[in-house]
């Protein structure tokens, strides 16, 4: 009997897992092992689902640049000509006499060139350097492992066994490791954590705790910060997070503090965004980007399982990031900031809710993670690396994807025998790795990488900071890329030139990518999170 296409289509978005369930304990099947079937959705297949309209922001970057592109050359060939009949004598000859008998002319030309090329200089975007970065290093009293996560939630007394039994089924297949953190809230204490109380501490330890030592790195004071930008989703006190960084540190009273609230894992590079703006606009400036997330306040103590997962994910962990657009720091910056792309994907009602704070039927407040995440971030991460596509790949991968998309949708509106062809031609996808030497991509879940990988066609290596980020520390929500660009710089991966793609998502749903180009090779720091443990990654998972 065949499959109706809806259905076909349907089926190509799940992906089937034998699981060992081990020895069964009692019951007619006593002593024997027993297996179960999940079934999950995985990310769409990018080589069947390529839309041209996502590609246009790109190629019009392209575009926009392309009177340079006809008029130089035609320029340069015209001059060529020109000049190359005089031998060097007649050369100079003649110019001697233009300006000779027509000083006037000269003086005209040279007034117009110094002019243009003041005004060129003076509109060109300013380059914006990152100086360093730190990420926090929680004390190892705030270390679990899966075992003791379980444990802790069962002597909390919130959780029933059925509870229990789903988090511990969802931590076995996480990617995450025996040492993550979680705050002292959640170990110690059987009451209510998501108070303000333990939501201000928690945000003071492992904000000052980055902050103070990316100034002892970069020795700068804070009072020469001009621009400060503090990330986080799901905390929001008043008065907010660069308040009580700017109180803490007695940073001086003109600087420019943004507080970004709701925006999820993807955050970081929004505030990124918002920094380099903002030195776009005042020159000689420095700029501090902290991102962060609240585990305490975010515990959810109920039996929504939708709403257990963020439990088993998300640890503790903050990043700040010192941006500069001084040019007396371009010899001691690590990385010149080269590229953002944004997408949102808001105006979908399905993706709006994805990830979605709400209470659950018994008035107890958490993060709903719907079962159509996979599918969503797919495709909000494929509009955003078509549109990033253009402005990163050689030409010749552009010419290659560029033509089988156009040649795909010419044939798919000619008639339905051309369609079926255009459907069985599958489109060219760009090898990214050709375009960035280093990746660093949100460690969400061992799910999404795993997908991720299949998609994109990246190696191991390629995925290799990302995974061990996620076995390590967990999922710290905007920080993660950071705790990833330090895993290779531990290792020393990171070389003169290289262009490090950092790719980050999240509620909204919003997909975001940084490109960075490393200014020199970057060697092991003395203060880095991975110092410790980095010989004996990576593991094998």
């Amino acid at each position: 009997m065949p499959i109706p296409p809806t259905m076909a289509s349907e089926q190509d978005l799940l992906s089937t897992e034998i699981v060992n369930r081990g020895v069964e304990s009692s019951g007619p099947n006593a002593g024997s092992l027993t297996f179960s079937v999940r079934v999950r959705r995985r990310l769409p297949d990018f080589l069947q689902s390529v839309n041209l309209k996502y590609v246009k922001l790109g190629y019009h970057h392209l575009i926009n640049h392309a009177i340079y592109l006809a008029t130089i050359p035609v320029l340069v060939l015209v001059f060529s000509a020109e000049v190359g009949s005089l031998s060097r004598e007649e050369l100079w000859k003649k110019l001697w006499d233009d300006a000779r008998y027509d000083l006037a002319t000269v003086l005209g030309f040279f007034g117009v060139f110094v002019f243009t090329l003041s005004v060129y200089l003076m509109s060109r975007p300013r380059s914006i350097y990152l100086v360093d970065f730190a990420c926090f290093r929680p004390n190892d009293d705030l270390k679990v492992s899966k075992e003791q996560f379980i444990e802790v939630a069962r002597k909390s007394g919130k959780f029933d066994e059925a509870s229990l039994e789903f988090q511990k089924r969802i931590l076995n297949s996480s990617g995450l490791g025996d040492e993550t953190y979680i705050p002292k809230s959640v170990i110690m204490s059987t009451e209510n954590t998501a108070t303000m109380k333990e939501g201000r501490a928690e945000a003071s330890m492992v904000m000052f705790g980055a902050l103070d030592e990316l100034f002892e790195k970069t020795r700068v004071r804070p009072k020469d910060v001009g621009v400060l930008v503090v990330n986080c989703s799901i905390f929001n006190p008043t008065p907010s997070l660069s308040a009580m960084i700017i109180n803490h540190y007695k940073m001086r009273g003109n600087i420019l503090s943004y507080n970004l609230g709701g925006m999820g894992c993807s955050a970081g590079i929004i505030a990124v965004d918002l920094a380099r703006d903002m030195l776009q606009a005042n020159p000689n400036n420095y700029a501090v980007v902290v991102s962060t997330e609240s585990v305490g306040y975010n515990w959810y103590p109920g039996s929504d399982r939708s709403m257990l997962i963020p439990n088993c994910f998300f640890r503790l962990g903050c990043s700040a990031v010192l941006l500069s657009n001084r040019r007396r720091d371009y010899h001691r910056a690590k990385y010149r900031l080269e590229h953002i792309v944004r997408t949102h994907k808001g105006a979908d009602d399905r993706s709006f809710r994805c990830v979605y704070q709400e209470e659950d039927e018994q008035r107890l407040k958490g993060l709903k993670i719907s079962k159509d995440l996979i599918e969503i971030g797919g495709d909000a991460l494929k509009t955003n690396i078509t549109t990033l596509g253009p402005l990163v790949l050689p030409f010749s991968e552009q010419l290659l994807f560029f033509s089988t998309l156009v040649s795909r949708h010419l044939f798919s509106s000619e008639g339905t025998s051309e369609l079926s062809l255009a459907s069985r031609k599958r489109p060219y996808i760009p090898d990214f790795k050709l375009a960035f030497e280093r990746f660093c991509v949100h460690a969400a879940s061992k799910t999404v990488l795993d997908e991720l990988q299949r998609n994109l066609e990246l190696s191991e290596e390629n995925m290799e900071a990302s995974r061990m980020t996620l076995h390590r520390f967990g999922n710290t929500s905007s920080s993660s890329i950071w705790y990833e660009l330090a895993y290779l710089e531990a290792k020393e991966k990171v070389k003169r030139g290289d262009r490090v793609w950092q790719l980050s998502f999240g509620s909204g749903f919003k997909c975001n990518s940084i490109v960075w180009r490393s200014m020199r090779r970057v060697r092991k720091s003395s203060r880095n999170p991975w110092l410790d443990c980095i010989e004996k990654y990576p593991v094998n998972l």
